[in-house]
């Protein structure tokens, strides 16, 4: 490899994994948010007295500067370096030691080797970054349904305008028509499967979250790759499913959520989605 490809990935692999820090943010801060403006949303509505817990505006991704959640102690910059801080403290906070997630250091690694595999696979460009932000959009819902059990329109509306924009600018290889159908295809799937779950059992097996989350991706890889991002996600879905009530011995109506399987289905299609097709028409003799 030429020292000068190599450098850029060097580079590129840090710069990615800052952003891995600022997600980690996000992560944290976005449910907090939602939930303190629908608690003041609710007591304007309802004309209640404030609890307090509502109050505080100034909470957002950015204001107050990150800190220990534990003993509040603010976090110094050279404690702030992704991945190698947490080493440096052994996984604990340098004041009060208590033990801070493995999660950190984790989505500052994933989200600089997606950014990374992003760029190689589809060159530094336009479209090479990006594919990174939609995988890095991806991870942070994932992280945040399983915390939550939360899809934010905040994130899955823009992920679904963004496929839209790509392909209208031509910087994806998905037509406008396929991604406007893929985005439409994709909502109505899950939202079809909603009711009629809905109907047979009174139970509503999903959130609407689910069908936004879908119609991004068909925006992103097309209305043809829908049914392999589908199968995908329930296939893992079912499995990994099973593995979780088998293993924490939990009652089999608890809900588990189904945004993470979708979003890595996502990412599995983007990356070998042709692949996959092609090697499922050989073995069935359409090839």
């Amino acid at each position: 490899m030429p020292d000068d490809v190599l450098l850029t990935y060097v580079v590129s692999f840090m710069v990615f994994a800052v952003f891995g820090s600022f997600f980690n943010v996000v992560i944290y801060r976005l449910p907090q948010m939602m939930e303190s403006s629908w608690r003041r949303e609710c007591e304007l509505l309802l004309e209640t007295p404030s609890s307090g817990k509502a109050e505080d505006t100034s909470f957002n991704i950015a204001i107050p500067n990150s800190h220990c959640p534990s003993c509040k102690a603010p976090i110094k910059a050279w404690q702030n370096i992704p991945i190698i801080s947490y080493l440096l403290l052994r996984g604990r906070c340098s004041n009060c030691k208590t033990s801070i997630s493995v999660r950190y250091p984790i989505v500052e690694l994933s989200t600089a080797l997606l950014g990374l595999l992003c760029i190689y696979l589809f060159g530094l460009g336009p479209y090479g970054f990006a594919t990174a932000a939609f995988c890095w959009t991806l991870l942070i819902l994932t992280f945040i349904d399983f915390d939550h059990q939360l899809l934010p329109d905040q994130l899955t509306l823009p992920l679904m305008w963004a496929g839209l924009l790509c392909s209208a600018l031509s910087l994806s290889p998905v037509s406008l028509e396929d991604a406007v159908w893929g985005a439409a295809a994709g909502y109505l799937t899950l939202w079809s499967v909603y009711w009629l779950f809905k109907l047979i059992t009174g139970k509503e097996g999903m959130g609407y979250g689910d069908f936004k989350l879908l119609a991004a991706l068909g925006a992103w890889l097309g209305w043809q790759q829908l049914p392999v991002i589908v199968i995908l996600s329930s296939l893992v879905g079912a499995i990994v499913g099973s593995i979780y009530l088998a293993a924490t011995r939990s009652e089999s109506n608890k809900t588990i959520p189904f945004g993470p399987y979708l979003a890595g289905a996502g990412l599995i299609t983007l990356l070998w989605g042709e692949w996959i097709v092609d090697r499922y028409l050989q073995f069935a003799g359409l090839g």
